[in-house]
């Protein structure tokens, strides 16, 4: 996948928040609605409690002695009115403002005929106005605000006039009608710059909300698509965060936030367990593991995250997978081994050479004993055998660079097993090919790959000699979890112990006389050389299994090509 095709998607799912968002979000009626909800359920609450009060008050009533029919009539009305403008709100039916502008006249109708039903303006219910306008004016246009404002005033006083022209008995309370009105006017337009600073404040904080919501999950997009295996751990040793290929690391299905790390890999958990009670281990160490099922080898890096690198609190873990740090390692390997194996070419070769040849020639002269025909023999053989090493070496220094490509592993393996039968002139039946899926496919040097499985064909042949009988068989599949595909090679041997299988692949290394210990050690170098791994594992029942693991053929192509 290229750079644009990658960030394609990246500004489709972050594309800039402040250019696109913020505009909608000045705009944004949601506090107009949640405004109006709000002031809704104090009208339901009022009319409510007005109407308790006066089913259950005594005669005089609190409310409504006037005219208590008119008030029962009225708060009963106003109490529907609100369950409607409830259902109403919660669908959206009607445009906000046109809803509140509604509301507001019902509301001023129906206070001004509670408040005359209850005594006038002495009852103390015109205060309610206050409340319900001032409320309103912050989701309403000021014009609109100041006009209903207006029209509260005009009822306020018309109420006070009507109950003077209707009980010339009543005086009017004028004063307290005009003070209650100026209020009401004056938060009416008070409340104005008020709502536009409330506004610009939820539209900033919405911003910012929508802001951080993109980090985050721009953040959680890295985090799951980076090459690294990373595991984030808490005190208790439960997984807080796990990307993707951590997961395919450690052969987890799925690991959702809280899983113990001990249900994912139980050598990890364990490890860190300990790591956390003894204080003498490094901050930073390093630890081998073989996942479960899969034999793949791991090195885990853990670093504190809590306070002063307390190792009591969470815990982040790197995971690499230990061919890619071999891949270095080798690449120095084979720097160094490359002017090794140039001295001994200068160095050795030559007077090998020249002790071989004169062997050669001692060797064909008439008048030697047989004690001598034997010593010079001895000579001959020694000699090839240094030049066996030496070829070796020299073989091994060559290889600075693979050409990885994809092989189909079934169809490769029979020309393999085919030409290797009758090199070695093998019976039939004495090496054997499993049946492999068809789809198996393995991303090696196909040279590579001849000489490794050539030379572990060719130990496993010769060690299963050693029972009486010879027995190779050769299968392969995908490895339990992770899919990575691999070969193994079985043979029906004495087997390797467990002090000689920690040093076979050790260079030089031999079990055997006559050998030169380099087939093993240049076997796994040439697989780590194509990000492949070589394990040896004990075979159930007797016997040696030595396994190819290939590298993930898709995780690697586009970055070599």
């Amino acid at each position: 996948m290229n750079q644009a095709q990658t960030e394609a998607p990246l500004k489709t799912k972050f594309r800039g928040s402040r250019d696109v968002l913020l505009p909608k979000a000045i705009d944004e009626p949601e506090l107009g609605w949640r405004v109006l909800i709000t002031l809704n359920a104090f009208r339901l609450l009022i009319s409510t409690a007005l109407l308790l009060l006066f089913a259950i008050g005594s005669d005089p009533h609190f409310f409504g002695d006037s005219k208590p029919t008119l008030f029962a009539g009225t708060v009963a009305g106003y109490l529907v009115f609100a369950i409607l403008s409830a259902v109403s709100l919660r669908q959206q039916w009607v445009p906000r403002v046109a809803l509140a502008v509604t509301q507001l006249l019902v509301d001023i109708v129906a206070i001004v005929i509670l408040m005359h039903a209850s005594g006038g303006i002495s009852s103390g219910l015109g205060g309610l106005l206050i409340i319900f306008i001032g409320a309103a004016s912050l989701v309403i246009p000021m014009i609109v605000s100041a006009t209903l404002a207006a029209i509260a005033t005009f009822f306020i006083l018309g109420e006070q006039l009507y109950t003077q022209l209707s009980d010339l008995n009543t005086m009017a309370n004028y004063p307290a009608a005009g003070i209650l009105s100026g209020v009401i006017f004056a938060l009416a337009l008070a409340t104005q710059p008020l709502a536009r600073r409330i506004r610009a404040s939820e539209a900033l904080a919405r911003q910012f909300g929508v802001d951080l919501k993109n980090l985050s999950e721009l953040n959680e997009y890295i985090v799951q698509h980076l090459r690294e295996s990373i595991v984030v751990v808490d005190t208790n040793d439960a997984i807080r965060l796990i990307n993707s290929s951590a997961m395919q690391l450690l052969g987890a299905e799925a690991a959702p936030p809280g899983t113990p790390l001990g249900d994912v890999t139980a050598a990890l958990a364990d490890y860190i367990q300990t790591w956390r009670e003894d204080l003498s281990l490094s901050s930073h160490p390093e630890l081998t593991l073989i996942t479960k099922g899969d034999n793949v080898r791991i090195t885990a890096h853990l670093a504190p995250l809590g306070k002063d690198g307390q190792r009591r609190g969470p815990i982040l873990v790197f995971l690499e997978d230990v061919s890619q740090l071999n891949e270095r390692v080798q690449q120095s390997k084979l720097a160094s081994l490359g002017r090794l194996s140039a001295s001994i070419a200068h160095e050795i070769r030559n007077p090998v050479g020249a002790m071989s040849h004169a062997a050669q020639l001692l060797g064909e002269s008439s008048g030697l004993t047989d004690d001598d025909i034997r010593l010079t023999e001895i000579i001959q053989s020694h000699s090839s055998r240094v030049s066996h090493i030496i070829d070796n070496v020299l073989q091994l220094s060559r290889r600075e660079s693979s050409r990885p490509e994809r092989l189909a592993l079934k169809d490769w393996l029979k020309d393999f097993a085919s030409e290797f039968e009758r090199t070695l002139e093998l019976q039939e039946g004495e090496l054997t090919v499993g049946d492999l899926p068809q789809d198996l496919e393995g991303r090696m040097d196909r040279s590579h790959l001849r000489q490794v499985l050539w030379n572990l064909c060719d130990n496993a042949v010769k060690y299963a000699s050693e029972t009486g009988g010879i027995m190779v068989e050769i299968n392969g599949g995908r490895l339990t979890g992770q899919g990575r595909p691999y070969i193994d090679v079985l043979d029906c041997g004495l087997g390797v112990d467990q002090a000689t299988a920690d040093k076979i692949f050790e260079p030089f290394f031999t079990a055997r006389s006559g050998g030169t210990g380099l087939g093993l050690y240049i076997s796994r170098e040439l697989c780590e050389l194509n990000r492949a791994t070589l394990l040896y594992l004990d075979r159930p029942g007797g016997g040696s299994i030595f396994r190819i693991v290939f590298a993930d053929p898709d995780r690697w192509e586009a970055q070599d090509t």
